[in-house]
Parts: structure tokens; sequence; C-alpha cells
């Protein structure tokens, strides 16, 4: 009966196998009559026959935006892409799937050796971990900022080109239009912008809403004085056209800026590397050490070394991040407008009532002396963040940080407490290796201890007669001599103080509390630290000041106001005094600019608040700057100079902050150890020895 039933069923498979072949070959016959043939012919020269690098990052860049994780990154790239492909969607998914597949390349794999490597040591692989992420940002910023420098790079040839048409055509957005049509360029995408902006019904408005999205400052100087010559026209001075000194000026700032940004890169390439690079040194080079010093092995396994060990990984971070802001700061990018939506999650907690409720009672009020104080911090460092979000940062890394130093408090403890347990009994001198056998003996003693430990922990009242009966009724001890016994009785009453001694105590709450007190502060200290910075280039930005006028004061109809508007459109540090100043315009343009005279300190700039004053009143604003014209050349020099100080400057902060972390490991994780237990474990043998 079963043998007719698996030949039926093999008889049925066969028959289906073969209805189906019918089928297809009845289907295929049908189709090739049919239109479908037609459409395949149409589809054959589309079609790619081998591997398409466009089409993958296209379906990565659909899949990262799906997971949770990297998605914050994707969109994060995304942002800032936009500002480049300037309406190019195709553009800007498969640059934000390139760079974030290139950063996938070079991070997991370093993320699986992480794992592999600290296995056994959960905190270090938490730490580890950390950074990493950290390195993922860098590694982001690194290929945008790339892409920035190369569009900022392709302007300087789009305005040589932009020259020659113009002299062509004689007509502004003629000549940005037929330069625009080179594809091969990515500013050709915000050239054909400009240009539909100078066309438009409203090209006044539409350019505002351009100054918002160019990638640089020089794109929107360009759109401007295009947009100028357009409505008032070109005029000759000095026997060649206004318009085209003026992107001959900016053509010159352009260079400066590439230089300087080449100069920062080459200044700063190595140092992010370096100020990380003692956090992946350290379980190495206590491997070494205590494979070469068997001595160290009690302080890198105990509390000190665990202590130093984070005392580096807070120092690592700090200057990781200082890294990044100091070279971040002189960034001319588009990218400050991009970050506005960098910080979601605070909004997003902000708008939760509870949440809300707690954190309004950290912010000061409106108008109050710490209000001002802290807005002031946050237009001085031209800072993304709003007033809530800094204290939701703040009470965020206050909790965060009491949390984690309780934690690890206990956790310090907790491996006093391990090593007591693990730690090979026995004595050895600094010179000494234990062998196999020494180890296994050593390990035999400590098991005998823990046997006794584990009947008197907790236990605080001890004495050491009842540790010496709890020792004589070990089997181990049978045959000890009386020396051997009360050896051990002394060794174990050592480590039983140790143990007992091991938990939380009050100070240490005192300490989280003084931690979480130090990281409230914080993100104040970072604003300061940007404020700092921000100030070294105060004389580059009154520079770009004067290159601005130089290009409006000759064009017909710019009056202050007009030169106002554009300082503050271009402004960083002294955005505030100048938003000030248009604001009061109306009501009275002399006393306006005094107002803002008195609240800057800069000589250089006072200079030109003094100059826009009289051309307000008495001269005209060619005769009020006239000096910019005939002096270009010094000014000039004096920019290279600047920038050259301002580089100087940096570089030695920077290493200064970058090269921190690696000292204090060598010094503190390594010699000073070596140095201190060697000379402590000498004075013990030679006391030994004498004795």
């Amino acid at each position: 009966m079963d043998n007719n039933m698996l030949l039926y069923l093999m008889g049925g498979t066969a028959g289906a196998f073969v209805l189906i072949i019918l089928i297809y070959f009845m289907i295929s016959k049908k189709m090739q009559k049919s239109e479908y043939k037609k459409i395949q012919e149409l589809q054959q020269g589309t079609k790619e026959n081998k591997f398409s690098t466009e089409v993958l990052f296209q379906k990565l860049y659909l899949s990262y935006i799906k997971i949770p994780l990297i998605k914050r990154y994707a969109l994060k790239i995304r942002r800032r892409l936009e500002i480049i492909n300037i309406d190019d969607e195709y553009n800007t998914r498969k640059g934000t799937a390139r760079i974030l597949t290139r950063a996938l390349v070079v991070i997991i794999p370093i993320i699986v050796l992480t794992i592999m490597l600290t296995s056994s040591n959960y905190l270090l692989m938490c730490i580890l971990l950390i950074f990493e992420v950290f390195m993922v940002d860098t590694l982001i910023d690194g290929s945008v900022d790339k892409m920035d420098n190369k569009i900022l790079k392709e302007q300087i040839d789009f305005f040589s080109e932009i020259r020659h048409a113009y002299h062509e055509f004689n007509m502004v957005e003629e000549a940005i239009y037929q330069v625009s049509q080179d594809e091969e360029m990515s500013v050709s995408r915000q050239g054909e912008k400009i240009y539909e902006i100078l066309i438009s019904n409203d090209p006044e408005t539409e350019l505002e809403k351009y100054y918002d999205i160019a990638p640089n400052s020089f794109l929107k100087e360009f759109a401007g004085v295009s947009y100028l010559t357009k409505e008032f026209g070109d005029r000759k001075v000095d026997g060649a056209s206004l318009y085209l000194k003026n992107i001959n000026n900016i053509t010159q700032e352009m260079q400066l800026e590439i230089l300087k940004r080449d100069k920062l890169n080459y200044v700063f390439q190595s140092l992010s590397i370096i100020s990380i690079a003692p956090v992946l040194l350290l379980e190495p080079l206590k491997n070494w050490a205590i494979s070469n010093f068997t001595f160290t092995a009690s302080w890198y396994q105990g509390k000190p070394g665990m202590i130093v060990q984070i005392l580096i990984f807070i120092l690592t971070f700090a200057s990781y991040v200082l890294i990044r802001k100091l070279k971040d700061n002189g960034s001319t990018s588009g990218g400050a407008n991009a970050k506005n939506t960098e910080n979601p999650w605070q909004a997003k907690l902000y708008k939760k009532k509870p949440v809300k409720k707690v954190v309004d009672l950290f912010i000061p009020k409106a108008g109050s002396k710490e209000y001002r104080k802290v807005q002031q911090y946050l237009k001085d460092a031209a800072s993304h963040l709003k007033m809530e979000w800094v204290y939701i940062n703040r009470i965020t890394m206050a909790i965060v940080t009491c949390i984690v130093s309780i934690i690890l408090f206990s956790q310090m403890h907790a491996l006093a407490v391990d090593y007591v347990y693990t730690e090979p009994t026995t004595d050895y001198d600094i010179m000494g290796e234990l062998s196999e056998k020494d180890a296994k003996k050593a390990m035999e003693i400590t098991e005998q201890d823990n046997k006794i430990l584990d009947q008197f922990r907790g236990k605080t009242n001890v004495e050491k007669s009842q540790i010496e009966t709890a020792v004589r009724r070990l089997k181990f001890y049978k045959e000890a001599d009386e020396k051997e016994i009360t050896k051990a009785v002394t060794r174990i009453e050592d480590k039983l103080k140790i143990i007992n001694s091991e938990y939380m105590q009050w100070f240490e709450l005192l300490l989280a509390f003084v931690f979480a007190v130090i990281a409230y502060m914080a993100p104040i200290w970072l604003l300061i630290f940007q404020v700092k910075m921000r100030q070294l280039e105060m004389e580059d930005e009154v520079m770009q000041f004067q290159t601005i006028i130089l290009m409006l004061m000759r064009i017909e109809r710019v009056n202050v106001e007009i030169i106002l508007e554009w300082l503050e459109r271009y402004s960083n540090i002294f955005r505030s005094p100048i938003t000030k100043c248009v604001n009061n315009y109306e009501s009275g343009p002399w006393e306006a600019l005094e107002l803002m005279k008195e609240e800057v300190s800069y000589v250089q700039f006072i200079r030109i608040i003094e100059s826009l004053q009289a051309a307000v009143e008495k001269i005209p604003i060619t005769d009020a700057f006239d000096e910019l014209d005939t002096e270009r050349d010094y000014y000039q020099e004096k920019r290279k100079e600047s920038n050259e100080r301002l580089i100087k400057r940096k570089g030695m902060i920077g290493k200064a902050i970058g090269f921190a972390p690696m000292v204090c490991m060598f010094v503190g994780y390594l010699i000073i150890p070596l140095v201190f237990i060697g000379l402590t474990s000498m004075s013990t043998a030679f006391t030994n020895m004498t004795a």
C-alpha cells in the first residue's frame, strides 16, 4: 500500500512538472506575438548591463532611512547636502548614501575589533564604542567639508567664466545663465538658482530666501552684487566695470579663505586622532606593563588603575570636543543653518508638560542678569541652540553624570573586592615572576583564604582568634607550623579589612553630586570656549566687512542702511550690535550708530562705525571709505598676515589640547605607577632582607 502511494506521488509530481513546462512555453509563445516584445525592445537600450553604483546608492539610501540609529546620520548628512545640491533630490540621496557607506565601511570593522579585544572588560568596551560613535560624526563632517571645499574651489573657475561671459553679453543674468550650463561643476546648480532669482517677479524676496540656504557667504555676496548691478546698472570705475571689479574682490576673498582652510586642515588633520588615541592604547599598555612588571598588577587591576583610566577617558572626551570646536569655528560654510534641526530630541522633550515644568524651574527669568548672560553667550558663540535646549542639555548631563558616578563608585568597590578574591597569594619580589607551578600553588592559597573570608564577610567585629580557629580547621593547614598559621591569619585579617571597608561612603555620594554640578556647568563653559575662540577671528571679520563696503560704496543708490543690512547678513561675531543698529536706524541713523559704537570695543570696527556716521551726515560714502580703495593692496597683505597669526594661535591651542591626553596617559598611567610601585616594592624587599 505504501509503495503504491509513493508511486502515485512520484507520478503526480512528474505530471505537474511537465504541465508547468507546457504552460510556460505556451505563455512565452503568446508574449512574443504581443506588445510585451515591443516593450522589451524599448527597454533594451535603457537597462544597465553591468553593476551600477548609481542604483546601489539610491537603494542604500532607502535602506538607511529605515534603520533607526543610522537614520539620524542619514538625515544629518542630507540636510547639509541639500544646501550644496540645491533642488537636486537624486544627487542628494546619492551623496548621502555614499558618505554614510564610507563611514560605515571604516567604523564597522573597528567596532567588531573593539568588541573582540575588550570582551572581558565591559566598561572599556562601552567607553570605546561611545568614542567610535563620535568618530562616525568626525568622518561624516569631514566628508561633507570636502564637498564644501570642492564647491568653493569650483567657484574660482565659475567666476572666471562669468567675467568672460559678461564681456560677451554685457548682461548679468545672461552671463550667469550661460556659465551655469556646465553640468560638470557642482556650483552650476547655484548659478541656475541665482539666475532664476534674477528673472523672477520678486527677486528681492527670492534673494532673501536664497541667503538662508546658500552654501557659503561668497555665493551670497555674488548673488547680492549681481542683483544690485541688474537693478541699478553697471558703471565704469577707473576704466573698468564695477561689477567685474566686485567679482574680482570676491574671488580674492575666496582665495584667502581656501588657503586658510587648507592650512587649518593641515594643522588639525591628525589632532583628532591623537586626542582619541590614549583611550585605544590603555588596554594594550596595561597588558604590556603587567606582563613585563608583574608587581604592577595590583595597581592596574585595582581601584587606582580604574580611577586613572576614568580620568583619562574624561580628559580625552573633553579634548576631542574642544579640538572639533576649535577647528570648525572658522568655517564659513552654510552648515550653521543646516544645524538648526540637529537636536530634535530636546524640542520633543520640552513639549512634554512634566519635563517643561522641571526645565522652566532652572531657566532664569527673561530679562534677568543670568538670562541675558546666557543669551549673550549663545549669540557670541553663534550657537544653534535655544535657551530651552541649553538647559535640557545641562540638566540631562547633570543627571547622567550623577548616576554614572554612583555606578562607577560601586564598580570600583566591587573591583577591589573581586581583586582580593582572585589575586594569587604569594611572596615574590619585583624581579620575580610566577612559574606555572608557583601560580597554581598561589591560587590554591587564595581559594583557602576565600573560604574563611566568606565566613566573616560583612562582620566588622571579628577577632584574630576567630580567624585563627577557622584557619586551623582547614585541611590545607593541618600540617602547617605556627609561623605559617600566624602568617595566614595576618594575611586573611588584612584581606577581611579591605573587603569590609569596600562599600558606598557618604563622601562618594557628595562627590557624585559635585561631578553633577560640574557637568551642569559644562555646556556653559563650552559656549564660553567657543566665544573665546571666535574672538580670535574679530580681525578677519572686520576685514571681510571692509571688502563688502568696498564692493557696495560705488554702486549708485546704495546708502548707509543698505551697507548695515549687508554687514548684518555676513556678520558672525558682531551680529548682535549690528542687528540692534539696523532695528534702531529709522529712529535716528547717527544715534543708532553711536549706540553700536558704545557696545563694541574692537578698534578697527569702531573706525568703520565712525566712517558710517560721517557718511550719514557729512560726506558721500565713497569719500568716507576712500582709504579702502587706495590702500587695497595693503589690506590684502594685512589679511594674509592676520590669517597666518590666527592659524598659528589655533594650532598652538589645538596641539596643547590634543596632546594633553597622550601626555597624561604616559605620565599618569605608565611612568608614575612604575616608579612609585617599584620604589615601594624595593623598599619592602630591602626591609625584609635586613629583618
